[in-house]
């Protein structure tokens, strides 16, 4: 259910706060960007996420900022956000773009046992890659201290979606102005190795081109 702060007031008809759409579009998504405040300046910074169940994980350096700052137990605020189409109109004024967005509200905790942090590093990498956290060398307890994993729960989440053909104002429609969609996928080309890498890639990197 919708809470105050994360109910949509514009184009309340494109809400949805069903969590099975909601850990969708996070799933699909691969960046997310975190938002927070500074003495009163505020930021958003891309940074990668991973979901598992009710919990966002989101990593980096203990030097980030974002990351010291958040987990203080300040109120944050993360989005994604997938673009599936630019939506072209007879008028200017109502272009849009079809897309699936979602706002996540909320504290962030950080997480300090070595095997929560071990698992949520293994949920980053498979998000981005699933199938690699096994074929890699796991982290060392070097690297695992040398990371910051913050947990925030999809407690307080909606999701926000625009799909379907353009609308037009009636007295437009008679225009002899070409009017629909443009669609829009972010597809992965053919891996290329790096210098001194021999052989095929991976089996589950044919798949993710192919996704």
């Amino acid at each position: 259910m919708p809470t105050a702060r994360t109910k949509v007031k514009r184009h309340p008809e494109r809400g949805d706060y069903e969590r099975e759409t909601i850990d969708a579009i996070l799933d699909e998504s691969l960046i997310c960007h975190l938002g927070f405040v500074v003495d009163g300046q505020p930021f958003v910074i891309p940074t990668i996420h991973a979901r598992d169940g009710d919990t966002l994980y989101i990593h980096g350096s203990p030097g980030s900022r974002m990351l010291r700052t958040a987990k203080q137990g300040v109120d944050v605020c993360v989005t994604v956000t997938l673009l599936d189409a630019l939506v072209l109109a007879r008028s200017v004024y109502n272009h849009s773009m079809n897309y699936r967005s979602v706002v996540v509200l909320g504290r962030a905790v950080e997480l300090t046992d070595r095997e929560e942090k071990l698992r949520a590093m293994q949920c980053v990498v498979e998000h981005i890659i699933p199938g690699r956290w096994d074929d890699a060398r796991q982290p060392s307890d070097a690297e695992i201290k040398g990371t910051t994993i913050l947990a925030l729960p999809l407690s307080e989440a909606s999701a926000k979606i625009r799909s379907g053909p353009p609308i037009d104002d009636e007295a437009d429609l008679a225009l002899p102005v070409w009017a629909g969609l443009i669609p829009l996928a972010l597809e992965p080309a053919e891996p290329v190795a790096a210098e001194g890498v021999l052989g095929t890639p991976p089996s589950y990197a044919a798949e993710y081109e192919r996704a």
